[in-house]
């Protein structure tokens, strides 16, 4: 899979997000009520606590709940709120044991259309329709995952040119202009 990629804007963890599948899955959940670098640097912590260079679905679901909710929770804990994300976290790994093996590259190595995809995502613990939209379309816009239909099922983060989420950040100036986006989305949402 080995992407370059700039979510993190932490080249360490950019690094693990261009080569692990479970990690930029991680990174997504994460995405919600955190600036977007820190969450998509929080796959790369969590490793470097379990002393790993990688995450391992198996290992994450089979983890007692307490210590792995403490893990996060060290400082600088992982998210702003580090037990909810930790159980998250392993109910999306206990998902993909179940489901796939524990492999996460799995949900989109056999998706038959974009559609297809989109509903698998969907599917995901924590994934709601705008987290598996935006999540397509990054793995459409950085990671070559395009199966037919993609941009469509992505809705409006499938554009291209766009600069509404974290599929569109390449570097330090798309990640300026989704930031820029996202401050005029909540100022129209709360001029109504």
């Amino acid at each position: 899979m080995a992407t370059k990629v700039q979510l993190a804007q932490r080249p360490e963890a950019d690094d693990l997000l261009g080569r692990s599948p479970l990690a930029v899955l991680v990174g997504m959940l994460l995405d919600q009520q955190v600036p977007m670098e820190w969450a998509f640097s929080g796959p790369y912590t969590i490793a470097q606590r379990l002393g790993s260079d990688d995450l391992d679905a198996h290992e994450i679901a089979a983890r007692d709940p307490e210590r792995f909710a403490a893990l996060l929770s060290e400082k600088p804990a992982v998210h702003r709120y580090p037990g909810s994300m930790a159980k998250r976290i392993q109910q999306l790994c206990q998902f993909l044991v179940e489901n796939y093996d524990g492999n996460a590259e799995k949900i989109w190595l056999d998706a038959d259309s974009g559609k297809d995809l989109f509903k698998r995502l969907h599917a995901l613990p924590g994934f709601g329709k705008q987290k598996a939209q935006i999540f397509l379309a990054l793995l459409g816009k950085q990671y070559g995952v395009r199966p037919e239909g993609w941009r469509e099922a992505a809705g409006a983060y499938g554009e291209e040119g766009s600069h509404r989420s974290v599929a569109d950040i390449t570097g330090p100036e798309s990640l300026a202009k989704v930031r820029a986006f996202k401050a005029e989305q909540k100022g129209t949402k709360s001029s109504k």
